[in-house]
């Protein structure tokens, strides 16, 4: 990882770090007299999920869901395979979806509709980021960070080819590095 490999920074860490907390007061707030059963969806959440739990004051369970619809490309192949499922049963449950971005939606729709056959008490999305410039889907999201361009980002869990998730910021990947197509 070099410098050049990174382009521009769109939240810092600390912005990062002061919008989690919000979301986990607004959160709380929400679910207040509520168990809630939190679901990371693999692996671009884990960062934001562990951060945003901390700041969750209700009592609450994590579980996590890793979906591809991605294989190996930066495009979505419009198919979902379910890689690592739930390891509870989510029945009567309060459930909160926690993504790192949302980008066509394709997906998160697909494991919204997914989710919601398992007869929860309710489902809802607290997405870290969202690019509303290529949402392919009208995804209802509860709880949003930060809208970000349509431009492939990285950092706080976000990766390219497996690289660069520990950056403590969002930030642009360089176009040279990727090829220059900005969809996850």
């Amino acid at each position: 990882m070099t410098e050049s490999s990174i382009g521009e920074t769109l939240v810092s860490s600390e912005e990062l770090q002061q919008r989690v907390a919000e979301l986990g007061r607004q959160i709380s707030a929400d679910y207040a007299g509520r168990d809630l059963f939190m679901v990371g969806v693999l692996k671009g959440a884990v960062l934001f999920l562990a951060d945003l739990m901390r700041h969750v004051d209700v009592p609450c369970e994590i579980d996590f869901m890793a979906v591809s619809s991605y294989g190996s490309q930066t495009d979505s192949s419009g198919v979902v395979r379910i890689l690592k499922d739930l390891d509870a049963p989510i029945e009567g449950r309060h459930v909160l979806i926690v993504e790192d971005i949302i980008d066509s939606g394709l997906t998160l729709s697909w494991l919204v509709g997914n989710l919601k056959s398992r007869d929860p008490a309710s489902v809802e999305i607290c997405a870290m980021l969202r690019k509303p410039s290529s949402s392919q889907m009208d995804v209802e999201v509860a709880y949003t960070g930060f809208e970000v361009p349509d431009e492939f980002v990285v950092g706080y869990g976000l990766d390219y080819a497996e690289r660069y998730r520990n950056l403590p910021f969002i930030g642009t990947l360089a176009p040279e590095v990727y090829g220059g197509n900005t969809s996850r």
